[in-house]
This record gives structure tokens, C-alpha cells and sequence, in this order.
């Protein structure tokens, strides 16, 4: 699956929030911060519109290793 090129980072952090268990911490500047329980991390989200594709390849991949699923199942329905 190619990974869309017109995700804004609260759109992400959002989904992120509503699907997969996370929790906004703070919003520092540019940057949300959220958390998630199980597995205990935290992640930064540039809240930039559109995020850069890199960027949002190492935030997908990061949460999917956390959350033990695969990047087709974090962005579904994205």
C-alpha cells in the first residue's frame, strides 16, 4: 500500500487518538505529543500540513512496531 501524500499531522495524530489508543499530552509549539498505555511510549507529531513523506513513513512504522500491526492496519480507513 503506498502511503497518502495529504495527511496533515493533526489528521494523523487524530486517527491516532480515535483508533489506536493514544492519548494528547501536550501541544508544544508545531509538535503534538501523545502516549499510549500498552505498549508505555511517547511520540511527537509535527503538526504540519501536509506532513513530508518521510516523516510520516518513520511516525506509521514507529506506532505499527509499537503497536504490534502492520502500517496496512494503522492506516486503514486513514
Amino acid at each position: 500500500m503506498k502511503l497518502p501524500l495529504d495527511v496533515n499531522g493533526r489528521r494523523l495524530a487524530d486517527h491516532l487518538i480515535r483508533r489506536w489508543d493514544f492519548q494528547e499530552v501536550r501541544q508544544t509549539g508545531s509538535h503534538i505529543v501523545l502516549q499510549s498505555s500498552e505498549p508505555a511510549f511517547h511520540i511527537s507529531i509535527p503538526a504540519h500540513k501536509p506532513l513530508r513523506l518521510g516523516t510520516f513513513a518513520d511516525i506509521v512504522n514507529e506506532v505499527a512496531k509499537r503497536k504490534e500491526a502492520t502500517v496496512q492496519q494503522l492506516l486503514h480507513r486513514l
